[in-house]
């Protein structure tokens, strides 16, 4: 299911999310931020899923500032397409964003007009 926020130009897509060792799954609405490196969830989220740290990256927040966040591992569905995505631990109450290393491993883009996704035009070499 889409949503679409007319006011903010964005729009969210139900996304399920499990941790690497088969626990319960979590369901969400994520904002598709294709300027998001990795897929964000507020780290408690993360961690009742059983994702685990593996590793601390730096990021520049749209306001400039730069933070180091610990990203993992975590299986993302998308309706019937399904992969092993990176995802950053976002500070408690942020909004989960779907970023752009979970959608070119769903092999998906975004449609700008009509604020959905569709299959992304795969190049190989």
């Amino acid at each position: 299911m889409v949503g679409y926020n007319h006011r903010m130009g964005t729009f969210s897509v139900a996304v399920r999310l499990s941790g690497m060792n088969g626990g319960a799954p979590l369901d969400v609405e994520a904002t598709v931020d294709t300027g998001s490196a990795y897929t964000t969830l507020p780290g408690s989220l993360l961690r009742d899923l059983g994702v685990e740290p593996f590793d601390v990256r730096r990021f520049v927040l749209a306001d400039g500032h730069v933070v180091e966040t610990e990203i993992g591992e975590a299986r993302a569905t998308l309706g019937d397409k399904s992969v092993t995505t990176v995802v950053a631990f976002g500070e408690e109450g942020s909004p989960p964003l779907l970023g752009a290393y979970t959608l070119e491993g769903l092999g998906l883009a975004v449609d700008p007009v009509m604020q959905r996704l569709v299959p992304a035009r795969l190049i190989m070499y």
